[in-house]
């Protein structure tokens, strides 16, 4: 108050919730799996706005087969996981595809990469597709392009990520702000 009445302006003081502040300095992994174009992201939670500790897409050609881009996903997950430690694994949630074929190749993908995962004794928790869009974008049914932009806007990042990459990374920062406040329905821990 003597600072308003003397002309200064006050100070910025950034509160963050109880909830949050035991998590500060916790690094979350995002995966959006699939065999071909594996999304992840690393962040570490920060005051005032996370920090981005890595993000990429594991990409494998087509001619490569199944069993060779289930092995580069394991192997490039745990050394991201060796080099940042995480302590929590956030995967987006299954979907109902129409082609029983693709749902198997995808199950096959998110297999390897939880089982990286989940050897390090990594808590992992499940997010809906449509939960992580309206957590981050505000709308359900988003576009990529749309949740590319505001993850990049979100992390101060200086270029668009990949929308694999961008989609891992919404996922971990959708967990971050479910467990940053009071949530009636908290991410599914798998």
């Amino acid at each position: 108050m003597k600072e308003r009445v003397a002309g200064r302006a006050p100070r910025a003081v950034f509160i963050v919730p109880r909830s949050v502040s035991g998590e500060m300095g916790r690094v979350v992994l995002g995966i959006d799996p699939s065999l071909r174009g594996t999304g992840f992201g690393i962040i570490q939670i920060a005051n005032p706005h996370p920090r981005t500790l890595s993000y990429g897409t594991i990409s494998c050609p087509k001619t490569w087969e199944r069993s060779r881009c289930l092995a580069k996903i394991s192997e490039t997950l745990r050394r991201e996981v060796r080099k940042h430690r995480p302590v929590i694994c956030v995967v987006e949630g299954l979907f109902y595809a129409q082609n029983l074929q693709t749902a198997l190749i995808m199950g096959e993908a998110r297999g390897a990469a939880l089982a990286a995962i989940a050897e390090n004794g990594i808590d992992i928790f499940e997010i809906a597709p449509r939960k992580v869009k309206q957590a981050i974008v505000g709308y359900g049914a988003a576009q990529k392009s749309a949740v590319a932009k505001m993850v990049q806007r979100l992390l101060a990042l200086s270029e668009l990520p990949a929308p694999d990459a961008a989609d891992a990374l919404a996922l971990a920062l959708a967990h971050t702000r479910e467990n940053s406040r009071y949530s009636l329905s908290p991410s599914k821990k798998i």
